[in-house]
């Protein structure tokens, strides 16, 4: 890939752990229609958009709904969501990916974000780190949702990037292939055989600086 200028990072399960609302919220909603969704079953849920997640539970639990009802339910939903969400604080930030921002800035990286969240814009106000993303690209902004690469693709455009000059960092397979996808390079956070599709997998953000990232995607340019 060309020279690193800017990082481009999924929300949830990236920046922060917000899934495990998700999965209350959406268990919730589940058992209105008598299904008990499992961590397994939340699993498929990771950077999908809230109307393609009752998809694939409505699936899971072989129901089917008409769509004033579904209309319903994804309200229910994201009210439940924001309430549960309504104490937010930095403290829930993963340990080290402030850290990654910060050095980024410092060396005149442009920082964007691409989400399938619609509140994405709101949890990052309360986590006070809005004002570190020059774009926010999330799911009201986007027609097609991941493994497409259009977050992706448009967060590039409007820091003024290549698709090339960019790394995704995201923790879902879904992302994953949204961002090799665009030609992006991809950096997963989480489990490597989940992500083996990533170009690096790592555990947690706690000492990634540039210069290993650098190290990196050299080495895999070079190959």
């Amino acid at each position: 890939m060309k020279e690193i200028k800017g990082y481009i990072f999924d929300l949830d399960g990236v920046i922060v752990d917000t899934a495990k609302y998700h999965f209350v919220a959406w268990s919730n909603i589940a058992r209105t229609f008598d299904y008990e969704l499992t961590h397994e079953d939340n699993e498929l849920l990771k950077g999908v958009s809230r109307v393609d997640s009752l998809e694939i539970i409505l699936e899971l639990a072989g129901k089917t709904l008409e769509d004033d009802q579904k209309k319903a339910l994804l309200i229910k939903k994201n009210e439940e969501y924001l309430s549960l969400i309504e104490g937010l604080t930095k403290d829930e930030m993963l340990p080290g990916v402030e850290d990654l921002i910060t050095e980024a800035r410092e060396l005149g990286f442009k920082i964007g974000l691409g989400s399938a969240s619609k509140n994405a814009e709101q949890i990052l106000v309360k986590l006070g780190v809005i004002d570190y993303f020059e774009t926010i690209v999330d799911g009201n902004g986007v027609v097609n949702g991941k493994p497409h690469p259009e977050v992706f693709l448009t967060g590039a455009k409007n820091l003024g990037l290549h698709p090339e000059e960019c790394i995704v960092f995201e923790d879902s397979q879904k992302g994953i292939v949204a961002a090799n996808t665009g030609g992006f390079g991809s950096v997963g956070i989480g489990n490597a055989e989940e992500l083996q599709e990533a170009d690096l997998v790592i555990s947690s953000f706690e000492k990634l600086t540039y210069s290993v990232l650098q190290t990196v995607f050299i080495e895999l340019h070079n190959n």
